[in-house]
């Protein structure tokens, strides 16, 4: 039956009424899903997806399945899940939910393209559905081959891993979404070549092996912002973080992490907030590489052992953020090259001065690295820590215009450095205390210029260090 509606302006609109026909999403429930949570509806949700409809409707009920929903991109064409926030779908099998397969190959750019993939294929989406998992290796969502991922206003919780990317796909957009307590990955990027993607507006937490993981492979342009990012972790797992980029056996770099919320758990071995693990693949014409062309700025940073963990990376600039409760160190970067930590808040507020929250060091050290610059940092209350900033065999370093102030151990300490630059720092230690550290030491190095800081006790500076002139020690 054909239904005909002449709007006020003179536009005739003609479609077709009845329920079921093409052009109308399809309903999963007359394909036979019953949504009771207890019925198997892998049979009816497959079905709907084979129709070639388009639109895959959930209404509001309960879906489990025991196997993965594939949906084969270039046979049935284009294709989304809607569930309007009323639905849920139980994965009660191992494997993904919900499995997208593209056949794109290409870039992102336009002459890349086959016919196929913009006829058939573009803009997989998933909005408006609760994933939950009912199986240990279970997992939410999985993508190979596509182009123009989108996924909004999603649940997944209770999976292995939430978003789980492989092999290859193009322009990735994540947002609004709740990744919550999963035992594996919130999104992972599991060796996937994948330029291009948006992750924004999510909550990412309680994942075990952490929030958003990029491992090996061939990633570029990742935009991760404003999202809440938390305690990503397990007590009794190996070591991961809040946002991990690892490059082994591949490359990751051009990244930007802006005005997120990252912390949380200090308890778990060798947690990171942000940590980069740039030694990378540069392959036969490279050989290894340091990766790296990252942006970490505006996000607010706490309660973890390191907060930002910097490795063999090249190209990182952090700046406009605010740590606290760094517990082995609020930054560690060590053999790492051309890193650029601009004005930043690294403070012991007294609000946080209870419980563990005590034991956090705070400290900030650069171990084995060259051509960085350390400029308007303000660190303040670093505990338990040989220093409040220390450079261990640096190389063309440029601290410029720092306070370090009211650090247990020495203020600035820099040992076998060369070539560099330290100047107009106030460092100083005001504490009502009977030892106060010394300001400003130098062991070892030459070649340096250090020059016009305002210390609060005597430095220690070798003759063979360089070029020393205008610090004043006073009260």
């Amino acid at each position: 039956m054909f239904a005909v509606q002449r709007f006020a302006w003179g536009v005739l609109v003609v479609g077709i009424a009845c329920n079921g026909a093409f052009g109308a999403d399809a309903n999963v429930r007359s394909y036979g899903a019953v949504g009771d949570g207890k019925a198997d509806d892998t049979e009816a949700l497959q079905k709907a997806v084979l129709a070639g409809r388009g639109g895959i409707r959930l209404d509001k009920g309960i879906y489990r399945i025991t196997s993965t929903i594939l949906v084969d991109l270039d046979q049935v064409g284009y294709t989304s899940f809607t569930g309007d926030g009323t639905a849920q779908l139980v994965m009660a099998g191992p494997g993904p939910a919900i499995r997208f397969v593209g056949t794109h190959q290409g870039t992102a750019g336009p002459a890349s393209f086959k016919a196929n993939v913009w006829q058939r294929q573009r803009t997989p989406q998933v909005d408006g559905l609760e994933i939950v998992g009912e199986h240990p290796e279970a997992d939410g969502i999985e993508a190979d081959g596509t182009m123009q991922l989108t996924l909004t206003r999603c649940v997944i919780r209770k999976v292995r891993h939430g978003v789980h990317l492989v092999r290859r796909n193009r322009n990735v957009l994540i947002a609004a979404c709740h990744i919550y307590e999963n035992s594996g990955v919130g999104i992972f990027y599991d060796n996937v070549s994948l330029h291009q993607t948006n992750i924004a507006g999510c909550h990412i937490s309680y994942c075990g092996g952490g929030g958003f993981v990029s491992r090996g492979g061939d990633v570029r342009n990742v935009q991760i912002g404003t999202c809440d990012i938390e305690s990503n972790h397990r007590p009794d797992g190996p070591p991961t973080a809040n946002i991990l980029l690892d490059s082994t056996g591949g490359s990751i770099g051009e990244v930007a992490i802006t005005g997120c919320t990252v912390q949380h758990n200090s308890k778990s071995p060798n947690s990171a907030n942000i940590r980069i693990l740039g030694r990378g693949d540069g392959g036969a014409k490279l050989g290894p590489t340091q990766e790296g062309n990252v942006t970490i700025g505006d996000n607010v940073l706490s309660d973890v052992r390191v907060n930002i963990d910097i490795q063999n990376a090249r190209g990182v600039t952090i700046t406009g953020n605010t740590f606290w409760m760094g517990y082995d160190h609020h930054l560690l970067v060590e053999n790492s090259s051309n890193i650029v930590v601009g004005p930043n808040a690294l403070d012991r507020n007294p609000r946080y001065a209870y419980g563990d929250s005590l034991q956090a060091t705070n400290d900030l050290v650069f171990r084995n690295c060259s051509d960085c610059t350390l400029q308007g940092l303000h660190v303040n209350g670093v505990h338990k820590a040989p220093a409040g900033v220390a450079v261990e065999n640096g190389r063309r370093l440029n601290i410029t215009g720092c306070s370090i102030l009211d650090c247990e151990g020495v203020g600035l300490l820099l040992t076998n450095l060369t070539q560099s630059r330290v100047s107009d720092c106030l460092v100083r230690d005001d504490r009502k205390t009977d030892r106060r550290a010394v300001s400003l030491k130098v062991v070892g190095g030459k070649d340096n210029m250090i020059v016009n800081n305002l210390l609060s006790a005597p430095a220690e500076i070798p003759a063979a260090a360089g070029v020393v002139r205008g610090n004043v020690t006073g009260e």
